[in-house]
């Protein structure tokens, strides 16, 4: 007798399954450096895009590139609205405005910028 029931496999399901599995554990288990680079590529994907280029190596529509930024001049400009003491800007205007809202990802975003690719192979 033929049955009139869709057959159905419960492969699909479980190698679904397995994969999200192993991406949670990957996630959950990635070193604390490649953590904080994806935390940097997150506040700046969130928070400077607006001004920056989404790549950090190249200007924006209002910001210059900020690829190799120092923590020093990320803290001062974020932080603070200014520029560290001898530091001579990339554009004479005074636009940016301090996001003190911020404090806490200045770290992870120092490391985005600082990193030697910012804005090549990782995603927010």
């Amino acid at each position: 007798m033929l049955s009139t029931r869709p057959e159905f496999s419960i492969l699909p399901l479980v190698l679904a399954s397995l994969g999200l599995t192993l991406i949670v554990l990957s996630t959950a288990c990635s070193e604390p450096a490649q953590s904080l680079l994806e935390e940097g590529l997150r506040t700046y994907t969130i928070n400077c895009i607006a001004c920056h280029n989404p790549d950090p190596k190249l200007d924006g529509n209002l910001g210059p590139a900020v690829a190799g930024s120092s923590r020093e001049l990320i803290e001062a400009r974020v932080m603070r609205g200014e520029y560290p003491s001898g530091y001579a800007p990339k554009r004479d205007t005074k636009l940016m405005v301090a996001l003190p809202f911020l404090e806490a990802e200045i770290d992870g975003l120092a490391a985005y910028l600082e990193s030697p690719a910012p804005g090549s192979g990782l995603r927010p």
